[in-house]
């Protein structure tokens, strides 16, 4: 009787211990945002500005990035001699590119605006995506390096995805799989995010390394984080 009575037990613990191991999409994306800095914290930033060092193509240049929460998100790097300027407000967006023959800022196309257009938001899209139509699904496991990663795939509300691999001893994001628009065909483009690090209470990669659709690399590497630091929206005007 005690032996049968003890096997219930076992089998009680290991069934529970089952549903507790078991994780929904929102609950790993809820331990990321821990994870990075916590939601409260996070709310509480009105804005971000790093500098990179970005290795493309064999050439090396800066890249400057602002975002003010909610408002708008501007990049810009020099790419031999001439500016390359990516920047989203949150009534559009407008770009200057060198590699199309461009000097003058143009208007975004609606594609490629829709599909950036949350990068004016902090920790984008994770923070409030239920509140911004996205919709989570938990992928089940792939091995990213060493790690047997956990893969979330977020669809936006015009059916766009990405697909997102979790550590599950840190809750960092490792990768990200995501499709893109690109001279009229869809493309896919894999990032790899590394060497986490604390900058001013928010975790962030230092390291990214971008593949383009499978034609061309981009290294990414963090040389300045400021939190905070004052921005006139002036600067997110298309000139």
């Amino acid at each position: 009787m005690k032996y049968h009575k003890t096997i219930l037990i076992l089998t009680a613990l290991l069934v529970s211990g089952a549903f507790a191991s078991a994780q929904t999409a929102d609950e790993i994306i809820t331990r990321y945002i821990q994870a990075v800095g916590g939601r409260e914290f996070l709310t509480g930033i009105t804005s971000l500005y790093t500098e990179n060092k970005i290795e493309i193509m064999g050439n090396e240049t800066i890249q400057k990035t602002t975002l003010l929460n909610g408002k708008g998100y501007k990049a810009e790097m020099d790419i031999m001699g001439s500016p390359l300027v990516t920047c989203y407000t949150d009534k559009g967006g407008w770009t200057i590119n060198p590699y199309t023959g461009g000097t003058e800022a143009t208007e975004m196309p609606e594609s490629q605006y829709n599909a950036g257009k949350d990068e004016i938001y902090i920790c984008s899209p994770f923070l409030n995506y239920v509140e911004k139509g996205y919709k989570a699904e938990l992928m089940g496991n792939e091995v990213v390096g060493s790690v047997d990663a956990v893969k979330v795939k977020l669809t936006a509300p015009d059916n766009t995805s990405s697909t997102f691999f979790f550590d599950p001893a840190t809750w960092y994001i490792l990768k990200n799989i995501q499709q893109e628009e690109m001279q009229g065909q869809t493309v896919e483009n894999t990032i790899i995010f590394s060497d986490y690090r604390t900058a001013d209470g928010y975790t962030l990669p230092y390291n990214i390394k971008i593949n383009i659709g499978g034609m061309f690399d981009m290294t990414s590497t963090v040389i300045k984080v400021e939190i905070n630091k004052p921005v006139d929206p002036a600067i997110f005007v298309k000139p």
